[in-house]
């Protein structure tokens, strides 16, 4: 609510029409007066500063640069910094150690975290499904071409990783008993790279890389936003510590985060996320951007809750190479009660009123 200053009527005593003491009534005047404006006249409250983890370059990290490149972040009073520390277990170890304040990143690093013994909350998570396609090479033609091959990833047990593995499954593959290696390469720019370059043989990427191979002539095997594979996405997690001690602040990036997907769903701001989205993944290939744009409307939460179904998914394959995930209740992971709020108290809604619906 907007502060009204109303003005102050004060009458000096009649002691005040002797010339010495005016001074001193002129001045305790003065001083009254400030007294009784409102504190916001004079001071703003300084910008809560905070840093903000991510761990890869990808267009499901739009809604995090959108929420920095358009003020949003700012009208929620943050000064917030986002620091790429590639991987998800780099990144998470960071959370713990406190070099940021908070991750964006996904369930995946969550649930890592979790089964070394680290308190982590996934509060938010900005997608459900998972929009990423399986590229190959050239001389891939069908999947059982993949036998023997190798596939980029970022990391062992990181996104990349079980996206690689949701993919195989899809196909019928296994990679144990087909001889399918995975192969460590760097974030998903350098994948794509590796891929051009023949380093690797198969990669799934994110949908504006895998568009852009794909008008290069190669290959997409298996694109899994059509098979609607429940999986935990991109979202927000903070140690609970931290969530305790800081609970407004983490409230206004949950605020701010949210507010920023639907900028991204409004139909009049498309020409602002597709050039942050061209900036952002470093090309100029303006058709595969629009089609990475459009897998992104039909993904991404209007409100982002985590998804238990979608932990739990990763929590099975996850469990594969880490027994300790397979103990995990994923239930304890998960604390949505800031979605919630923003939910219940028709904050969401407010933000989609003026948009048609889709």
């Amino acid at each position: 609510m907007q502060e009204t200053i109303h003005p102050v009527s004060l009458r000096l005593p009649a002691i005040c029409r002797h010339h010495w003491l005016r001074p001193f009534f002129t001045g305790m005047t003065v001083t009254l007066i400030v007294l009784l404006l409102p504190f916001p006249v004079f001071s703003a409250a300084a910008p809560a500063r905070i840093k903000i983890g991510t761990a890869s370059i990808t267009s499901s990290t739009l809604s995090l640069w959108i929420a920095q490149e358009q003020g949003i972040f700012s009208k929620h009073g943050l000064e917030a910094q986002t620091i790429l520390i590639r991987g998800g277990p780099t990144l998470v170890a960071s959370l713990v150690a406190g070099d940021i304040h908070v991750a964006f990143t996904t369930g995946v690093s969550f649930l890592g975290a979790a089964a070394q013994g680290a308190d982590v909350k996934m509060l938010t998570s900005i997608s459900n499904q998972v929009s990423w396609k399986l590229m190959a090479g050239r001389q891939i033609k069908k999947a059982q071409d993949l036998r023997g091959k190798r596939f980029g990833v970022q990391s062992i047990v990181g996104t990349t990783w079980l996206n690689s593995m949701l993919a195989l499954e899809q196909l019928g593959l296994e990679p144990k008993r087909d001889n399918i290696s995975f192969l460590p390469t760097g974030d998903p720019v350098t994948m794509a790279h590796a891929l051009e370059a023949g380093r690797i043989d198969a990669v799934v990427l994110d949908p504006v890389l895998s568009r852009g191979l794909a008008n290069k002539g190669f290959p997409l095997l298996v694109d899994l936003l059509e098979a609607k594979i429940v999986f935990p996405g991109l979202g927000l997690g903070a140690m609970r510590a931290y969530l305790d001690q800081h609970a407004p602040t983490v409230e206004k990036i949950v605020t701010a985060l949210t507010e920023s997907l639907a900028f991204i769903h409004a139909p009049a701001n498309k020409p602002i996320v597709l050039k942050s989205m061209m900036k952002n993944l470093r090309t100029n290939d303006q058709p595969a951007t629009e089609e990475g744009y459009q897998d992104q409307l039909l993904t991404l939460s209007r409100k982002p809750y985590p998804s238990l179904e979608g932990l739990r998914n990763a929590q099975r394959l996850m469990a594969l190479q880490n027994p300790k995930i397979g103990s995990l209740k994923v239930e304890e992971l998960v604390d949505s009660r800031l979605v919630r709020k923003l939910d219940e108290n028709g904050f969401i809604d407010r933000l989609y009123n003026h948009q048609p619906s889709r």
